[in-house]
């Protein structure tokens, strides 16, 4: 069984980081890839990052690239997400996830497993 317990969440002004954390109880035979996703009230989630098991590779959403920081730690069983120079419209739920698939991975229906999420308010 797989759980996701995501922390790092808060209250930042604009331009300011935050960085995320998602500890992971998972199978080390199984090669999940581990996303991050978001979600704003009345707005679906969207994919935000993903990263390989093997952390060589990443992908990031546009709105993100360049800002954003997805990195894992395999022996710790975390992943993590720095969030630098951060917008308003980067307020959401944030959400890790896990899934058999490849790193391009976007769609949040083919992650088979979910964090409970943490809140992220940027204000201007």
């Amino acid at each position: 069984q797989v759980q996701l317990v995501e922390s790092g969440g808060g209250l930042v002004q604009a331009g300011g980081s935050l960085r995320l954390s998602c500890a992971a109880s998972i199978r080390t035979d199984r090669r999940y890839t581990m996303g991050w996703f978001r979600q704003a009230p009345g707005k679906e989630r969207e994919f935000v990052a993903a990263i390989s098991w093997s952390g060589g590779s990443t992908y990031y959403a546009e709105s993100v690239k360049g800002r954003f920081t997805n990195s894992r730690d395999n022996a710790k069983n975390t992943l993590y997400l720095q969030m630098n120079s951060l917008k308003p419209e980067d307020t959401a739920v944030y959400y890790c996830a896990a899934g058999l698939v490849v790193v391009t991975t976007v769609e949040a229906r083919k992650y088979s497993h979910w964090g409970q999420g943490t809140q992220v308010t940027v204000s201007s």
